[in-house]
């Protein structure tokens, strides 16, 4: 009562919430017996909380209620809600007694799931997924869907042959292998296709002894452990940015003093670039450190020196004889945006035949020595300058560049369905049949590099910012976007454009622009500010910028970043409908970063593009020389150079 009077919540749920908290007491106080154990589940206790609460360890707490012969049962989902009655494979566990989904006869396949979508894990992993499961189908497989988003396709009660709808952690998916388990042989699980979500559970199933499909857990690791993944990598002798992974803030201070700033830092096991940053002095280092070992607190960071370039990536298939590349994705950001968050071209239009044939040598030998079974993404800096050049500029065959590998990750990636409709190859589906043995060759693959298409294809982000309070536009390692669109024609300005339209991301001829580069970007813009005044923009622009304008002999209207100092400001020329687009360019310093902040959010408040990346603003004010009367807008399939 005291509760409800002052904070107004119902009673019923102050008494559900008291019975939990009572439950907590008694599992800290009494003995853990048969009775106790059953009705901590009953009020959704898992194993290792009770493990922790009783003075146990967590597989001790599994087995303890196993051999009492405590286990959940799985209850049908009613999808006719009781006005018919409904026979649908759509299930959710329960500690009651009755069990509504018995063991499932046929052959059979488990595929976690991606879970909730959120920043750095999305749709595209439930694509993969989805595609998996239809893979199975084809081969004469059951498929068992492990998922928990209602939202997506793979939770459709049609996708797969059976759908439990359960949390993506150890116990639930455990307990689920044990109810589809036949005579002691329990059914292989796809991991691949999950995201880091599924790829973290590989090693616990494998520790008890649970069989994966595809890559094992080993080669897992050794992509995902830092002193392996070194020691596999000079072994075969492709380069990779200095680093080390550090357990403490003296050795990544040792670490970085020896590599030199700017260092890239960010902690191992997690997706989507989280707690990753560009770190540009002992300073930082320290304040990010401490942001670092909250997100992963028994992991290592990673402390790798920052390779300034143009950055490519590939997804892969390998089936332990050969790899295939269905294509290489060039970004138009340099190295530094998190992959996830920059646009990426294909084909690469950028790249020499020489960098092309490392790309493929490197991507096939790390396939074959790692052991991988289905898929893999490699990340890819080639050093030296910015990224994106206008594929109108001739460019050499020959290149004198370094590649370095930034990262191998032996699962599928969110790439995937967009390298599968501009290559018209099902990736996925190839993948999985892959995981159950089949060859390349068999399924009329060969290895090497899918041939191009005769399109152009751009993968573009999209944002939420205008959503989430208080987060910056800023784009750099930590990744930001929420999903991502694509953009194809025949050509790159017109892809681009139709790309751009899609993300919201579009300029008009002849609209206002706020420019504020950065010292080290001035000389690098200069040719995208001759190409806004060729398109007749309005150039609005802070004291250097204007400055650095106002020499090349453009007319200019000067703003002040001060915003108690004069009109008009920034934030004046945003609000008033002026400006229709801002390319805000900073260092990355954390200080630089801030002062940026207001032009930013505004921007995004305002809904209008905010471009942070040089690469992506010139890459953007070229798309306005398109000409949008010639757009064709058919489907995908119709520009594939095969039928």
């Amino acid at each position: 009562q005291y509760i409800q009077e002052r904070a107004y919540i119902d009673p019923w749920f102050i008494s559900a919430l008291e019975r939990i908290v009572n439950m907590e007491r008694r599992l800290l106080s009494e003995k853990l017996d048969g009775t106790l154990l059953l009705q901590a589940k009953k009020l959704g206790f898992s194993d290792r909380q009770i493990a922790t609460l009783a003075d146990m360890l967590p597989e001790q707490a599994r087995q303890l209620r196993i051999g009492l012969g405590i286990r959940p049962v799985y209850k049908m989902v009613d999808t006719c809600a009781a006005e018919f009655e409904a026979v649908t494979p759509y299930y959710y566990s329960s500690y009651d007694n009755e069990n509504e989904a018995p063991c499932l006869m046929a052959e059979k396949a488990i595929v976690i799931g991606s879970g909730p979508i959120r920043i750095g894990q999305g749709i595209e992993f439930d694509y993969c997924s989805v595609h998996a499961a239809i893979a199975l189908s084809e081969s004469g497989i059951n498929s068992v869907m492990i998922n928990s988003n209602p939202e997506t396709v793979s939770t459709d009660f049609d996708t797969s042959n059976r759908l439990y709808f359960e949390p993506l952690d150890e116990e639930a998916v455990r307990d689920i292998i044990d109810n589809e388990t036949i005579e002691g042989t329990a059914p292989a699980s796809v991991v691949q296709f999950g995201g880091q979500t599924a790829i973290n559970l590989s090693q616990l199933l494998d520790q008890v002894g649970l069989p994966i499909l595809g890559s094992s857990a080993e080669t897992i690791d050794i992509a995902s452990d830092r002193h392996k993944f070194e020691a596999f990598m000079a072994r075969l002798g492709i380069p990779q940015p200095p680093g080390a992974a550090v357990a403490s803030v003296e050795e990544a201070l040792n670490i970085a003093q020896t590599i030199g700033y700017p260092i890239v830092v960010r902690p191992s096991y997690v997706l989507g670039g989280r707690a990753m940053e560009i770190v540009q002095n002992a300073t930082e280092l320290i304040r990010y450190l401490t942001v670092a070992t909250q997100v992963t607190p028994d992991q290592r960071v990673l402390v790798d020196h920052y390779v300034e370039g143009k950055e490519c990536e590939v997804d892969a298939i390998c089936d332990g004889e050969q790899v295939l590349i269905p294509g290489i994705m060039e970004h138009i950001e340099r190295a530094g945006v998190h992959s996830g968050d920059s646009m990426a071209i294909y084909p690469g239009l950028n790249l020499t035949d020489e960098e092309v044939d490392t790309i493929v040598d490197y991507t096939t030998r790390i396939g074959l020595e790692l052991g991988v079974v289905g898929l893999m993404n490699i990340q890819f800096v080639i050093s030296g300058g910015g990224a994106y050049r206008s594929p109108n500029v001739e460019s050499s065959t020959v290149s004198s560049s370094s590649i370095y590998i930034i990262e191998v990750n032996p699962r599928g990636s969110r790439t995937i369905p967009f390298i599968s409709k501009v290559t018209g190859l099902p990736v996925a589906k190839v993948a999985t049949r892959v995981m159950l043995g089949e060859k390349l060759a068999d399924l009329g693959y060969n290895g090497g590099l899918w041939p191009k298409q005769n399109l152009v294809g751009i993968k573009a982000p999209v944002f939420s910012m205008a959503k989430l309070v208080g987060v910056d536009w800023f784009l750099g390692p930590e990744m930001k976007s929420t999903g991502e669109v694509m953009g194809v024609d025949v050509d790159f300005p017109k892809a681009l454009s139709k790309a751009l339209l899609a993300a919201n991301l579009s300029l008009a001829k002849g609209s206002g622009v706020l420019l504020s580069i950065a010292d080290t970007d001035k000389a690098e813009a200069t040719t995208m500010i001759r190409s806004l005044v060729d398109a007749e923009c309005n150039l609005y622009a802070t004291e250097g910028t204007a400055a650095m304008i106002t020499a090349m002999g453009f007319p200019v209207t000067m703003t002040t970043k001060k915003l108690n100092e004069g009109h008009p400001n920034v934030i004046d020329v945003i609000e008033d409908g002026s400006v229709k687009a801002v390319v805000n360019t900073v260092t990355g310093s954390a200080n630089v970063l801030r002062d940026g902040f207001d032009i930013r959010r505004v921007a995004v408040e305002k809904r209008i593009p905010c471009f942070t990346s040089l690469d992506t603003a010139r890459a953007a004010v070229e798309s306005l020389l398109a000409d949008e009367a010639s757009y064709n807008v058919q489907p995908t399939v119709e520009y594939l150079s095969f039928k």
